[in-house]
């Protein structure tokens, strides 16, 4: 792997969690590249847009780049993140593709060996899977195996997790499975912030980037700098202060643990939330650094228990933080077993909020 780029710009301050008002779905556009302009330099945006707003900047400065995958072009993207790219930039660099995830990856690598930048957009991550070779084998590896002659400036990119009732096959968290091979960047926004900041920085990468979105934040919204900016790799972000107990939520867990926050809040409890952002390179310093001021850590992640990304963090911080811990390290995951379509039992499969408060609790000894 190659050296990670630094940004050039200057990071800008986290914006407000929530956004100043909803977009309006009558008289606003939902998706494409275009932000609805608010005050003060900043634009009210989707994840989906801030996605989007993301690629049209990147393939503007960047005539290598191009995208491909399965209904990106005509279709405009399956969640429509790739809206009106081919209009801008034409079918030789958005490119629709046979339903074959294994063939367009395999491309893709070729294509990073010759100089190009691709993107491929797997509908789901859990379509990935046939394609793991190319990722695992090549894609992760060229680089190292030929002595730095090919590096392979490519990103990878599409939903991941567990959408709302798509049951067992459809349901999958990757961040633990493709964070485990070396080679390969791995990041999980939770915020369209967060999503845009890093997928311009990604762009800007001469290494293979696993970026993964959760389908169930392509609707949030929040108002973002109008501004170009950069967010930097391997850096996580505090999501809410608190003295009580840290939480590490990994993308859209970082939303269920704020819900469950301020509940603890109501009876005492204040809790820090961790949000890593991109799961390898990891930001164990600024993990260890909140568990030394709040002595207790829960990690929240969609991954199943056994070789999470919480087990991996809570290995760490027993090396870090041994003295500093007042209560194990909790984890709270996927339970282990395919995703059900029940409603009501997809509920208690997931980390959901109710779930993160009983473990806060647990750590705390309330």
């Amino acid at each position: 792997m190659t050296t990670l780029a630094a940004p050039a710009l200057a990071v800008p301050p986290t914006p407000p969690f929530k956004a100043p008002r909803s977009i309006n779905n009558k008289t606003e556009p939902l998706n494409g590249f275009k932000g609805i302009p608010l005050e003060e330099g900043m634009q009210l945006v989707s994840t989906r847009m801030a996605l989007c707003q993301a690629l049209y900047e990147e393939m503007k400065r960047n005539e290598s780049i191009f995208i491909m995958g399965e209904e990106v072009a005509e279709y405009n993207g399956a969640y429509k993140v790739t809206k009106d790219l081919l209009k801008e930039f034409g079918a030789k660099r958005v490119i629709d593709t046979p339903i074959t995830e294994s063939g367009f990856a395999g491309l893709a690598v070729g294509a990073a060996m010759t100089g190009l930048h691709p993107v491929i957009e797997f509908m789901s991550w859990n379509f990935s899977f046939p394609a793991f070779d190319q990722i695992i084998s090549n894609a992760s590896k060229m680089c190292y195996m030929t002595g730095g002659m090919f590096p392979i400036p490519l990103l990878m990119r599409g939903p991941n997790g567990a959408g709302p009732r798509v049951s067992s096959q459809h349901s999958h968290a990757v961040e633990a499975l493709y964070s485990h091979f070396p080679g390969l960047i791995v990041i999980s926004p939770s915020t369209p912030f967060d999503a845009k900041g890093l997928m311009k920085t990604a762009l800007r990468e001469n290494n293979p980037i696993c970026f993964l979105e959760n389908e169930m934040l392509y609707n949030y919204e929040q108002a973002i700098p109008t501004a170009e900016y950069l967010l930097p790799i391997g850096k996580g972000d505090i999501k809410r202060s608190g003295k009580d107990c840290t939480i590490v939520a990994i993308s859209r867990c970082v939303h269920w643990a704020l819900e469950a926050a301020e509940a603890l809040a109501k009876e005492g409890i204040e809790c820090e939330i961790v949000d890593p952002r991109t799961i390898k390179p990891l930001d164990i310093d600024l993990i260890a650094t909140s568990v030394r001021k709040t002595s207790r850590c829960v990690v929240v992640e969609e991954c199943y228990r056994t070789g999470g990304v919480g087990a991996e963090i809570a290995a760490q911080l027993q090396d870090l933080c041994f003295d500093d811990l007042d209560a194990p390290v909790g984890r709270v995951t996927t339970t282990e077993n395919p995703m059900p379509y029940a409603a009501n039992l997809e509920n208690e499969t997931l980390p959901k909020p109710h779930r993160i408060i009983a473990a806060v609790k647990k750590a705390c000894y309330a």
